[in-house]
């Protein structure tokens, strides 16, 4: 990771005015009005204080293709961009885990079936925006409430190894009654392919002979998801 100096800093006296002003819009409830850069422009001004954060700020957001792909970021993606360093990269990661722990309350609280737009809501803020593949199985008990939130695997910008016998293994060893596969498409387009669609079947017909369900399987993308149950291929 680059260090974290000072690079051609305005005076301190423009600095600390300019931060105090964004910080009184949070602190006023107008904070929602703040630009996107402006948000990481603050978060890294605490990580970096007698630094002018809001050029790292917007070449950030542009390199990770928006605000929610730079919280997603791989951390060593992060830490290689110029400018950045342990504490900077600290400080936009603490962000997404807080905020996927917020997400996340309702989908470890409640049944699933019964938080299903929450489960989405989670699924996307963490997968939507992702430059790789990523393959997670969640976990069921008889009651459909979340045992555990596994990821499988992680792959190139198109694929990622997902293979039945594991999963299903798996879900023997942690008493699964249910499972729900999740991956994300970083295309963006979170049409299921004819692999999506072997594989899910695989697995169905394999959990089927062992008692455990396969709700659904769950394509993510940044257009939105695609879910096999309700387009009928499960």
């Amino acid at each position: 990771m680059t260090p974290e100096h000072d690079m051609h800093p305005p005076s301190s006296q423009h600095r600390s005015g300019h931060r105090a002003r964004l910080r009184q819009r949070i602190l006023t409830g107008q904070g929602n009005a703040l630009h996107d850069h402006e948000l990481v422009e603050y978060l890294l001004a605490l990580a970096i204080p007698r630094r002018d954060t809001k050029p790292l700020a917007k070449q950030l957001i542009e390199e990770f293709g928006g605000f929610p792909g730079l919280l997603v970021a791989d951390a060593d993606a992060l830490g290689n961009f110029p400018g950045m360093g342990e504490t900077s990269v600290a400080a936009l990661k603490i962000v997404q885990l807080a905020a996927s722990r917020l997400i996340s309350a309702p989908v470890r609280e409640q049944p699933i079936l019964a938080s299903w737009q929450a489960l989405l809501d989670y699924l996307r803020a963490d997968m939507a925006h992702l430059a790789h593949e990523r393959v997670r199985v969640l976990h069921l008990n008889s009651k459909n409430r979340l045992i555990r939130d596994e990821l499988v695997s992680e792959g190139s910008i198109d694929q990622a190894a997902i293979y039945t016998r594991e999963v299903i293994k798996r879900a023997l060893d942690l008493g699964s009654a249910a499972i729900i596969l999740v991956h994300n498409h970083p295309s963006g387009d979170s049409t299921p392919s004819r692999q999506d669609i072997a594989i899910t079947n695989d697995i169905c017909a394999a959990g089927r002979t062992l008692g455990i369900t396969v709700h659904d399987h769950i394509v993510i993308g940044r257009d939105g998801h695609t879910s096999f149950r309700s387009k009928g291929l499960i």
